[in-house]
């Protein structure tokens, strides 16, 4: 082997070592390019939905009146009672007996009438509608856990990062990202 050639296959296996060392080098000295999360949990806030719901119910009414002073019932139960009254005793006492008969049964006829026209009712259907709220949970971002190196942090994300973060060439966390699709 010439002396030529021996010094050129050293000088390319120096440049080859030297090449490789300064590439592991750099890497080596680069740092780690990605923060290991460690624990994510999801903030929620509670969300309020209002919604309205009807239902029908069965309600009772009295019917109209159409005697409202209950002239009916007095008029017939003053005549009724003044019949009885006149059949009981004779001369001034029949007289005052039906008086007595005709003003009782006037009273009593319009308290009958009175009662009557109150039990006097109708049933109808009717919707009657409320307002009720419906309860649910938003995640509205993440607490996140990670540690870069040794070191432990934490930080507030809008996304679920995964497994890792990336660093800058800093080694600060990249949080902005474009997710796939923006």
């Amino acid at each position: 082997m010439n002396k030529s050639m021996l010094v050129g296959t050293v000088l390319g296996a120096v440049a080859v070592t030297a090449g490789g060392a300064l590439a592991t080098y750099s890497l080596v000295n680069k740092g780690p390019q990605y923060a290991q999360v460690t624990d994510v949990q999801p903030i929620k806030q509670q969300i309020k939905t209002p919604r309205e719901v009807c239902k029908d119910v069965t309600v009772t009414r009295q019917a109209p009146v159409k005697d409202q002073h209950q002239i009916a019932g007095t008029v017939v139960g003053a005549l009724a009672g003044g019949l009885l009254g006149n059949q009981i005793g004779g001369g001034n006492g029949k007289k005052l007996a039906t008086v007595a008969g005709a003003v009782g049964g006037g009273y009593a006829g319009n308290k009958v009438q009175e009662g009557m026209q109150q039990r006097d009712t109708y049933t109808t259907t009717q919707t009657r509608c409320n307002t009720v709220n419906d309860i649910s949970d938003k995640v509205v971002g993440y607490n996140v856990k990670y540690t870069i190196g040794d070191q432990a942090g934490q930080v507030k994300m809008d996304r679920d990062p995964g497994s890792s973060i990336p660093l800058d060439k800093n080694g600060k966390l990249i949080l902005s990202q474009s997710q796939p699709g923006q």
